[in-house]
């Protein structure tokens, strides 16, 4: 049994932004392997229960906003007795990697990211599997205007492969786990995708 949770915020006038990317990673999950289910309201989020390939999986996207993405999480992982230092991966936006990068870490700290540090407070500690989705770093924006503003269009040209390559990341994940998965798709350090110009 394996939970993916992807972190965002609620909401259409959300939707598409950069805080957003697990959001959108969990929405291409969804259509390409629970395309007739509907989501459930549990643990604090919207949940998909299914199967990819043979291995049972949770998809659940927190609807309680970012900085308190520990609470669905936890609650759902403990129902299910979930051993989080294998069997969960939260996908979740990066601004420290240059956009459409793909980094796996099986732990970390939260790089100030008020919806990891709100995991780390409700799990106990940061032993458990992340995938990051680099969003550029947000240059003379604020950071709070940056990451809740929309992709540019040149930002796009990176992002929705990359996004499509995160959810294939995920599946791969769910069949061979954190370390075979960074090998396979782990964004090259010399690759420079970074164009942000703010």
């Amino acid at each position: 049994m394996k939970l993916v949770v992807g972190l965002g915020n609620p909401g259409p006038e959300y939707d598409r932004t950069r805080h957003n990317v697990g959001f959108d990673v969990l929405d291409r999950l969804a259509r390409r392997f629970f395309a007739s289910d509907t989501p459930r309201v549990r643990f604090k989020g919207l949940l998909l229960e299914g199967q990819i390939g043979s291995e049972p999986v949770w998809l659940l996207k927190p609807t309680t906003f970012m900085n308190r993405s520990g609470e669905a999480l936890a609650e759902a992982a403990r129902f299910r007795k979930i051993d989080v230092r294998q069997d969960l991966l939260v996908v979740v936006d990066d601004l420290a990697l240059p956009c459409g990068s793909l980094r796996f870490r099986d732990f970390g700290g939260t790089g100030g990211h008020n919806g990891l540090a709100d995991i780390v407070r409700a799990l106990g500690g940061q032993q458990w599997p992340r995938l990051r989705i680099g969003i550029d770093p947000p240059g003379r924006i604020p950071q709070s205007n940056y990451v809740l503003g929309k992709f540019t269009p040149e930002q796009h040209t990176l992002i929705d492969p990359a996004l499509d390559r995160a959810a294939e990341a995920v599946e791969y994940w769910v069949h061979e786990g954190t370390e075979a998965a960074a090998q396979k798709y782990h964004t090259p350090e010399n690759r420079d995708t970074n164009t942000n110009a703010n």
